[in-house]
């Protein structure tokens, strides 16, 4: 893959400081950039390499002023972050969606739609009445059981697993061992003080824009007819556990090895970090953010920030912490204290 100078530039609408002509191949950091790559300067300590790169080309901001004389073509932006941002995104689609064709040994049910430019890798299983859109990716040890719906765009790693009747929209990426549509965690206490397995017969409903982490799970909704769902642009880092029946709303972010349980609603544009455990049967309200390690048993206000075990006011955990991590020095004061009390003459005369 090769692109020039003033081509990267109309993709951004920047200005070009340079020379326009020059071959750009790879992206990388601006100490590290050699001849036919591109790089960015967005942090002012930074600034000393521009001066040094090997880079063919930097995007920096549109009030960048050089101080010295510059060997790199400059593409001037209003936010060279947001432009850099920009170009990854477009050169791992331009890299995630070079493949196409059919390897083998593979299979596909009766009764399947699918769309242009797929491609499916070595074993991977494609189920009865399935519908696929245009562009997808399935690469091999990849399952998708009876009666999925998948969007254009999509792709999925090796080894994903879609339960029958998961339905996923368009531009979504899967990574390695994700599992949507398994049984949720329902099981009824029996008087002999064993346990009752309960049938889960609904399924998953993931929007557009979602991107799953590796070794992720979803399950599916208990109810026949009934969905968990995850709502467009979610994003679910590596090992995430969603329970039966919980709803995700559009734009929400949570970190790895966070667990939420049945049927919780968890609203728009949430911020959920690492190692979080939110109980079953409630809601977060939208632009809730919620700290890492914390245990969210409570439903929440809409912009709430919590920290903690059980889950607090993330001002008041920190004051609470403050006095926490002082308790052993406070008991062992307290304890002189009392030494000092009991020999007091008052004390010993009693």
């Amino acid at each position: 893959m090769e692109f020039t100078v003033s081509q990267i530039a109309l993709l951004l609408g920047g200005e070009i400081q340079g020379d326009g002509d020059r071959k750009i191949s790879m992206l990388a950091k601006i100490q590290e950039a050699k001849n036919g790559e591109i790089s960015f300067l967005s942090n002012p300590k930074y600034e000393p390499y521009i001066y040094e790169t090997k880079a063919s080309a930097v995007i920096v901001n549109k009030d960048f002023k050089s101080k010295r004389d510059l060997s790199t073509t400059l593409i001037k932006v209003d936010d060279p972050y947001s432009s850099f941002t920009v170009l990854l995104e477009e050169y791992h689609k331009f890299i995630s969606f070079q493949k196409s064709g059919i390897e083998e040994p593979c299979f596909i049910g009766n009764g399947c739609s699918v769309g242009e430019g797929i491609y499916r890798g070595a074993f991977s299983y494609i189920g009865h009445n399935v519908k696929i859109g245009t562009n997808v990716k399935i690469y091999p040890h990849t399952y998708i059981g009876d009666n999925v719906e998948i969007g254009d765009n999509t792709i999925l790693n090796a080894n994903v697993k879609l339960y029958a009747h998961t339905k996923i929209g368009s531009n979504c990426v899967f990574h390695s061992g994700v599992v949507i549509g398994s049984d949720g965690f329902g099981f009824a206490p029996q008087s002999d003080g064993t346990y009752k397995t309960i049938p889960q017969m609904g399924n998953v409903v993931i929007g557009n824009n979602v991107d799953i982490g590796a070794n992720t799970v979803i399950d599916c909704a208990t109810f026949h007819g009934d969905s968990t769902k995850v709502g467009d642009g979610v994003k679910l880092d590596n090992l995430v556990q969603i329970g039966h029946n919980v709803k995700i709303g559009v734009n929400t972010v949570i970190a790895a090895q966070t667990g939420v349980s049945g049927s919780t609603e968890i609203g728009k544009n949430c911020i959920i970090g690492g190692q979080v455990g939110v109980g079953g049967h409630i809601k977060i309200a939208d632009n809730t953010g919620v700290g890492a390690q914390s245990g969210v048993s409570k439903s929440t206000k809409s912009g709430m920030k919590l920290w903690g075990t059980p889950a607090m006011d993330v001002i008041k955990y920190q004051r609470s912490y403050a006095l926490f991590k002082n308790l052993p020095d406070l008991n062992f004061r307290l304890k002189q204290l009392e030494e000092k009390m009991l020999n007091l003459p008052t004390f010993r005369e009693s």
